[in-house]
């Protein structure tokens, strides 16, 4: 699963759903977020593709709540 870089989104909310949604403890949650800030794009994890379809729905509910257009897709291992 991949968390795309935008100019909107915070960078303490990202790593809020790389803690909440991807369970990531807080160094590697601020170590992935760092990869989405510097490189555009950032791994949060390899699941099935069930459970990355629900991710994916959590991610992107929570950023809309927020006000946030943060990314999340999956791409083929």
């Amino acid at each position: 699963m991949l968390l795309h870089n935008d100019h909107y989104t915070t960078m303490e909310f990202v790593v809020q759903i790389l803690e909440t949604i991807f369970n990531k403890q807080g160094a590697e949650a601020v170590s992935i977020m760092l990869s989405v800030h510097e490189k555009g794009i950032g791994i949060a994890g390899v699941y099935t593709p069930a459970v990355a379809e629900t991710k994916i729905a959590s991610v992107h509910s929570l950023a809309q709540e927020q006000g946030y257009p943060l990314q999340c897709t999956t791409e083929p291992e």
